[in-house]
């Protein structure tokens, strides 16, 4: 629980879509988070094949399509001994996992971001146009470069 009022968040796909999940990654220069933003939250009635499987259940398992985001690679440092927030941007959609999905239970709360203004916008990221990978802007062309994790 990071907060003693409430121990959940609830997150609005239309107006805060963006999650931090834990991040598997290992060594001296990890970052602990992974960040996602919500593209959809679905469900589905499933059950189980396999041979020896007695009664076949039906069960709703939730799920999250998530497209991630990547910390800045470089240079650029971070911390409160740098007095720089975070900065990610998306991954790009040529990455075989720029999309993908994710189990709820995964999402560790909602998290605030905003954009790096001065870097400017770009197609690079999602270059075929219009999008519902862009929730929050479907009918725009382009993305923010980067943006700032608020701490």
């Amino acid at each position: 629980m990071y907060d003693v009022r409430r121990n959940m968040d609830m997150i609005n796909i239309g107006s805060c879509p963006d999650i931090m999940v834990m991040s598997s990654e290992t060594g001296l220069d990890a970052h602990p988070y992974w960040y996602a933003c919500i593209i959809g939250v679905f469900y589905a009635l499933v059950s189980l094949s396999h041979t020896g499987v007695g009664e076949r259940l039906m069960h709703r398992m939730d799920f999250l399509w998530v497209r991630w985001f990547g910390i800045e690679p470089g240079r650029y440092r971070y911390g409160i001994c740098y007095a720089q927030l975070p900065k990610i941007g998306f991954v790009e959609s040529t990455n075989k996992y720029a999309f993908t999905f994710l189990n709820p239970a995964q999402a560790i709360r909602g998290m605030h971001i905003f954009p790096a203004f001065s870097e400017g916008q770009t197609l690079a990221l999602l270059p075929n146009g219009k999008s519902v990978a862009r929730i929050l802007n479907p009918d725009e062309d382009d993305d923010w470069v980067n943006f700032y994790v608020n701490m």
